[in-house]
């Protein structure tokens, strides 16, 4: 296939606000040992971008300084060693960066099939979010049928994907948002209960919905002033799964209840890992998550769909938290 020698691609001018991000004509990259380009068809717009462009999440060592850590599209050449993936397929994968441009370099094991019913748009939203989920959730907190999971933050992209997910495998989900539309949107989703934390103590619902016995999973984004509630409202044996920290990652707790109750602190970053452990929940998804998604019973609920040139507005409405789903950039029509 005819690949240009340059693209179009973001880059961040410094650290700093949405006012640093810029449009460039770059060479397009090749794909090493194992690797594909990808000719990009969309790329997900993910919190972790916004905290690079900020200055607090760099690429791993290796990776290029581009933003973007899911796409999907077709690929146009392999690197030596691909042996799985053809030019021509259509894929979404996981990536370290890159993904804000009309071509990307993914490591092979990382790349995954459009799921029948899906546009190449809503599959460019699976990965990033996808992966975190199950990981998370499943691998790390050990969610299983008839358990209860608190999402906070369950009308973002990771928060709907959770709350459909857990469901799916047959659990109890509740949720907290910040207004009523996205209440009704986490319940549409399959959410049990949902919290409108502006005007609920979503520690009191807990509590109120589980008759006082707490929920055995919490996923939490927020960090700081959550982490000591959270633990209050974890069941015996619960786990608490931390994977950002929206505001403060420092909290003063006591770690008595965590003694009394037998209960699990953890969390993970997945951008930084290897692509051998990233290609093992690559393996589980395709096992146990795809299946779902070809039938239809999950699926990415896009919010908003921006073209490359317009990064910046699809950064401003990232934080903005005024999104409900994912916020998508548009690449190739």
């Amino acid at each position: 296939m005819a690949i240009p020698e340059t693209m179009r691609q973001v880059r961040f001018e410094g650290a700093g606000g949405p006012e640093v991000i810029r449009l460039e004509n770059a060479p397009v990259p090749s794909p090493g040992k194992g690797q594909v380009l990808i000719e990009v068809a969309a790329a997900g717009v993910n919190r972790p971008d916004c905290l690079q462009r900020a200055g607090g999440y760099p690429p791993p060592p290796g990776a290029t300084d581009i933003p973007g850590l899911e796409v999907s599209g077709r690929i146009v050449a392999l690197g030596d060693g691909v042996e799985r993936l053809q030019v021509g397929e259509e894929v979404c994968a996981l990536v370290a960066s890159g993904g804000y441009a009309e071509y990307c370099v993914a490591d092979e094991p990382l790349c995954l099939p459009i799921p029948g019913p899906l546009s190449l748009l809503e599959a460019g939203g699976i990965p990033e979010t996808y992966f975190t989920v199950y990981d998370n959730v499943f691998t790390r907190g050990r969610l299983k049928a008839g358990e209860t999971l608190l999402v906070h933050g369950g009308s973002s992209g990771i928060g709907s994907t959770a709350i459909q997910l857990a469901k799916q495998a047959g659990a109890i989900v509740y949720a907290t948002a910040g207004s009523q539309e996205k209440c009704d949107f986490c319940r549409s989703l399959g959410a049990d209960a949902a919290i409108n934390y502006r005007n609920q103590d979503f520690v009191e619902e807990v509590r109120n919905l589980t008759d006082k016995r707490g929920v055995d999973v919490v996923l939490d984004m927020v960090g700081a002033p959550y982490i000591a509630r959270n633990l209050s409202i974890l069941a015996l044996e619960g786990r608490l799964v931390q994977i950002a920290f929206l505001q403060s990652s420092k909290a003063e707790i006591d770690f008595t209840p965590v003694m009394i109750r037998r209960l699990t602190i953890t969390g993970s970053t997945l951008r930084p890992r290897s692509v051998e452990l990233k290609a093992a929940i690559a393996e589980a998804l395709r096992r146990n998550v795809w299946p779902l998604l070809e039938k239809g019973a999950v699926r990415p609920v896009l919010h908003a769909t921006f073209p490359l040139e317009e990064a910046r507005a699809a950064h401003e409405l990232m934080e903005s938290s005024a999104h409900q789903g994912k916020i998508m950039l548009e690449i190739r029509r």
